[in-house]
Parts: structure tokens; sequence; C-alpha cells
């Protein structure tokens, strides 16, 4: 009898289990740690879709700088602005690299690009 009923028990050990919790904390820091970029990345959208219609490059950068001050942005400056014409319209672009360190030598590094239309 004792022999049936270890055959019909089922489950997870506690080794897996240690490990699959391991595994989803690991995935949990990456993601709490990835977020905050993603947030200040749609701030800079925004900023960036606000200050387009400015005028010339230079009023475009300055109403970047403002947009940036108050949403709190810091992975982009006004400088790091491609400022272009096309159509009698400012078309902005942006694109720059967050790196987020994960453990020893291994980091994730998360590219953001936008231009407008």
């Amino acid at each position: 009898m004792k022999n049936s009923s270890m055959a019909r028990q089922a489950g997870i050990s506690f080794i897996g289990l240690v490990v699959v919790i391991a595994v989803l904390a690991g995935a949990g820091v990456l993601v709490a740690q990835a977020v905050p970029t993603m947030i200040e990345f749609q701030a800079v959208v925004k900023a960036i879709e606000k200050s387009k219609d400015a005028g010339s490059p230079a009023e475009v950068r300055v109403a970047f700088e403002k947009a940036a001050q108050i949403d709190d942005i810091k992975s982009v400056g006004p400088k790091d602005l491609e400022i272009t014409r096309a159509n009698d319209r400012n078309v902005v672009k942006v694109a720059y690299n967050k790196e987020i360190h994960m453990f020893g030598p291994a980091y994730l590094m998360l590219k953001y690009a936008h231009t407008t239309k």
C-alpha cells in the first residue's frame, strides 16, 4: 500500500519550486528596472511632439528643454535632437540607448528611437 500512495503523488519538488521562484524574481527585477526607462521614453516622445511646431530648430530645442525640465527627462537633452525641415514642417528625430546592469558583466541594452511625422 505504501508504494501505491507514493506513485499517485504529483507536483513540484522543493528544489524545483526554488528554481522557479528564482527565475521569476530575476525577471521581476529586470522588468522593475526597465519600466522607468519606458516611462521616460514616453515622456521624451510627448515633449518632442509638443515642441516640434515651435518654429526654428533653436526654438524647438528651447521648447523641448522646458518640457524636459517639467517631465524630469535626464536621458535626452536638447542637443541630442536631430531637427530637419520637410514639407514646411519640422521633423524631429531622437535615438538613444539605455543600459541596465543585470549581473556580473551582463547588461540589458534598450534602444529607443522616435521620429515625428
